[in-house]
């Protein structure tokens, strides 16, 4: 029996870094229940590729940067010209040195380059703020909407440097840099604060902060993350879609301003 609550059939939802993992798992859980999908990034990938092959009616690609207004305001024109104004925004798009980045970025904080932090911060802290300001403009005119802004545990606590002491005993000077930390932080209070801004105007606001996602990470990490974390491994990457569809859909309908926190039990310890 079909189940109201869940329902998001009648949807359109603009997702932000759609090529990612979880940008691609999102929007392939909203598509197959039904809604219209808006995938935004800075560029096509074989992931969409494969949403517009399979969902052709009802799965719009456009290319945009999160840090640009003025393709944000481009993006929102042709959304609406084809599926209307978005009634779900999942702010997914987001960046952070990978190991593999120059040594200063995954150094020591004292040397963590100024321009590192910038770009860091720009895509997933202004980004952020952008898309909110364009698309949840568009919402509150429309008197209706849910914006789902996907943070991070190191948004609410430190990152455990220690995961990371394998590399240091092979040789390697590596921390988890700071920028990430600070921008999914900020996350939090900016979903604060547009809860309560556009209550009134029927748009609701929530973070979702998320643990780490199996990429097939080299061994030694996942043995230091999956011996920390209390469930015991890394998320797979369709794990967190229930959250989704749950913050978008009427079953949470009273939920704003809330960080929903799906972690595998991380930030319980």
């Amino acid at each position: 029996m079909h189940n109201c609550l869940f329902d998001v059939s009648k949807d359109v939802v603009l997702i932000t870094g759609v090529c990612g993992q979880l940008g691609a798992e999102y929007a392939k859980a909203f598509l197959l229940r039904g809604a219209r999908v808006v995938g935004l990034d800075i560029g096509p990938s074989a992931r969409s590729d494969v949403l517009a092959d399979e969902h052709s009616d009802s799965y719009q690609f456009l290319a945009a940067d999160v840090t640009n207004k003025v393709d944000l305001q481009n993006a929102l024109v042709q959304a609406e010209a084809k599926f209307g104004t978005p009634t779900v925004l999942i702010n997914n798009a987001g960046i952070d040195s990978p190991p593999s980045a120059p040594h200063e970025e995954n150094g020591p904080f004292e040397d963590y380059p100024e321009d590192s932090w910038d770009k860091v911060i720009d895509v997933n802290l202004k980004g952020v703020y952008l898309c909110c300001q364009v698309f949840g403009a568009a919402m509150a005119k429309a008197n209706r909407g849910s914006i789902i802004n996907v943070a991070s545990i190191y948004g609410v606590v430190s990152p455990d440097q220690s995961l990371y002491e394998y590399r240091r005993r092979r040789g390697d000077v590596f921390y988890k840099p700071v920028a990430y930390s600070a921008s999914k932080s900020g996350i939090l209070n900016l979903t604060r604060y547009l809860a309560v801004y556009w209550a009134k105007e029927n748009v609701r606001v929530n973070s979702l902060t998320i643990a780490g996602v199996f990429n097939n990470q080299e061994q030694a990490f996942l043995d230091a993350y999956c011996g920390r974390i209390p469930i015991g491994r890394m998320a797979k990457a369709d794990e967190y879609n229930g959250s989704v569809l749950y913050l978008a859909s009427e079953a949470s309908r009273y939920m704003t301003g809330h960080n929903l926190v799906v972690d595998g039990g991380w930030t319980a310890i």
